[in-house]
């Protein structure tokens, strides 16, 4: 193993683990990823300036900084992160180490593991593109410090071969191999700071917010018919305690009432609902929600839960009704949903008033809501003014400019000063449908908030006071590029025209198709998926699961047997045939090489019968060995072997 470091080889290693590295750089905290790309740059330096490499007393001087940076930045190393800047911080002070093969061989098996850890962040089929790539470089890399006649482009064409031939072996035991559920490990989880969405509470400017962003939320696929847009109501937490400005959930949100049931009407709709990695565990059903496996759950406000980990894809099926009724109400609930942070002004009273809420029933009350919404100059828009004060009566009397959440919040209040029991829903409304993959995507732009309001005889009752200024926004689905480039346009440095947004909507289509079908069918196969998946080909129980996969393996097996134990034509490189060629012309005077003869042997042999020519085929013989043998061969041996041939003219 203390043999000297080939420096293409050094070169080939230290680019495929920059490689590898790169993607971590939006993952593991600057100091330590600059620590590692300044030790991975110095020691790229050392290969051709080695005096200018660490001694033992300055490396050991590093390994302490790069233990303080993890301290510093992690204090511990317990969790997701603090474990992979370790290993990162590792690799690169390894890199400072290398002095033999031996290293090479730790320092790539290490890169190996830094590399899978990419699927820590990052599932979608991109990142496994890229780590299949420069898993290709890793093992070219073995290749060349195992074989030093293979070229770096050599040795990634071997390794891509070696990788393909696997691939059907990888697939068979991808498929059939029994699914291990992977346990939770809850305690070296991170919280998901960065990842943004609806909150706990709500103030009429925060859904506002989310109607900027592109973010996917959820997709759901339907297993038959589609509800129309304007039916597209996702159900999330339920605001019923207001201080005048904010909106939270009572304390009785986590108590499910049994005692009277929801009753539905009409036909169900069945869906899969695919959930994207999220801070809260809600699960955005269609409204509302009849049937659901665990591990969802249902609160008393209708809104479903996961009990597992949010921050990870999952996927679930739900069965939701459009038409319901939820029954009586409890003193508890009438409580929540008439109260008032405080007095009603006077001219907020007057406007009641006006409107009938004090002498006409509630559906006539609404109706004139909705229409003194529509006939007294209301606008939407995603950016209204700030109302620091008094929101409420401010929007209504004064700006008269809001989104969705100013809207529902107005309703709410001034229903329950007509002692009316509502409350506030915030979710999403809509949702694209995908053509290429038959699903609705639903983004953070779709978000929106609604109010409920409680009939009796009709339980609580969906109503949604946006429709009555802009019903536009729930008929027709969120044009998320129009609407960003009508609120941000004059941050925008290059003005799309609508062919090339119409270009860029459908290429977003087609790879959220893609993304799409890569995750349900690869990140998420889990032990249902490849029950029901098997299923469809008639292979159900583990002992039909297990013979099959004997079987395709063994298959696979001698297939590859076959081609191996068949007798290939041997390749010639450029060498072996100048040298063949020579000896073809000393077989006419009856020197014969033999299969098994080695080229010094058979030129001692050619020496001691015919020394006439044994000066000549000393020199071929010569620049044969060197060119087959050594491992950096003179450039110029190729051209005075072939010179060497051509004038070969043995004579008995």
């Amino acid at each position: 193993m203390e043999q000297i470091i080939n420096q293409r080889t050094l070169i080939f290693l230290l680019s495929s683990i920059g490689l590898i590295t790169l993607p971590h750089a939006f993952h593991v905290p600057v100091p330590i990823i600059s620590f590692f790309f300044v030790l991975l740059i110095w020691r790229a330096i050392g290969i051709w300036r080695p005096a200018y490499l660490p001694n033992q007393f300055l490396v050991f001087l590093l390994l302490l900084s790069g233990i303080a940076l993890l301290v510093i930045m992690h204090q511990g190393v317990f969790g997701r992160d603090a474990g992979t800047a370790i290993f990162v911080t590792a690799l690169g002070l390894k890199l400072l180490e290398i002095k033999t093969q031996r290293d090479l061989y730790l320092i790539t098996y290490l890169a190996f593991i830094v590399a899978a850890s990419q699927f820590l962040y990052v599932q979608n089929i991109l990142m496994a593109g890229y780590t299949l790539l420069v898993c290709i470089s890793l093992l070219g890399t073995l290749l060349c410090i195992n074989s030093g006649s293979l070229g770096n482009w050599q040795s990634l064409k071997v390794a891509g071969k070696l990788l393909a031939q696997a691939l059907p072996l990888t697939i068979i035991l991808f498929i059939f191999f029994p699914r291990l559920e992977a346990p939770h490990w809850s305690f070296l989880q991170e919280d998901n700071k960065a990842m943004t969405g609806l909150s706990d509470t709500l103030e009429p400017g925060s859904i506002s917010q989310l109607g900027l962003s592109g973010e996917r939320v959820f997709r759901a696929k339907f297993s038959g018919a589609i509800p129309p847009n304007e039916q597209r109501y996702w159900r999330g937490p339920v605001f019923s305690y207001t201080d005048g400005k904010k909106w939270e959930q009572t304390k009785n949100t986590y108590f499910k009432r049994y005692l009277d049931k929801i009753k539905f009407f009409g036909d169900a709709y069945q869906y899969k609902i695919l959930m994207e990695p999220q801070s809260k565990n809600w699960v955005f059903a269609l409204e509302m929600p009849a049937a659901f496996e665990w591990p969802l759950y249902e609160n008393g406000h209708h809104q479903l839960l996961t009990s597992e980990s949010p921050n990870k894809r999952a996927e679930y099926d739900i069965s939701s009704y459009v038409n319901y009724n939820t029954g009586y109400i409890t003193k508890t609930e009438l409580s929540e949903n008439l109260q008032l942070p405080k007095p009603p002004e006077s001219r907020v009273k007057d406007l009641v008033k006006q409107l009938g809420g004090f002498t006409e029933k509630p559906e006539t009350y609404i109706n004139h809501l909705f229409l003194h919404f529509r006939q007294n100059k209301f606008y939407y828009t995603l950016m209204p003014p700030l109302m620091a004060e008094n929101p409420i009566e401010t929007f209504l009397f004064d700006t008269r400019a809001g989104f969705c959440g100013h809207y529902a919040t107005a309703f709410v209040y001034l229903m329950r000063v007509a002692r009316i029991p509502a409350r506030v829903v915030s979710g999403y409304q809509g949702g694209e449908y995908n053509e290429t993959g038959g699903f609705i995507e639903v983004r953070q732009a779709n978000a929106h908030a609604w109010a409920e309001v409680w009939l009796s005889g009709k339980g609580w009752v969906r109503y949604d006071p946006t429709t009555a200024v802009a019903p536009e926004r729930v008929e027709q689905d969120v044009n998320i590029e129009q609407q960003i480039a009508n609120n941000v346009v004059s941050f925008a440095p290059v003005q799309l025209d609508s062919q090339t947004l119409f270009l860029l909507k459908r290429a977003r289509n087609l790879w959220s198709s893609v993304d799409y079908s890569w995750q349900r069918w690869i990140v998420n196969y889990d032990r249902q998926n490849q029950a029901s998946f098997l299923s469809k080909l008639g292979i159900s129980g583990f002992k039909k699961m297990f013979y099959w996969l004997l079987g395709l393996l063994a298959a696979v097996i001698f297939v590859f047997a076959l081609m191996l134990l068949r007798k290939q034509k041997t390749v010639l490189d450029v060498a072996q045939i100048y040298y063949l060629q020579a000896c073809a012309k000393l077989a006419k005077l009856g020197l014969i090489r033999a299969e098994n003869e080695g080229a010094n042997d058979f030129l001692v042999r050619v020496t001691e019968q015919q020394p006439q020519v044994g000066l000549a085929f000393t020199q071929i013989t010569r620049l044969y060995v060197s060119l087959r043998y050594t491992k950096e061969p003179a450039p110029e041996c190729l051209d005075q072997l072939q010179t060497a041939v051509s004038g070969f003219h043995p004579k008995g």
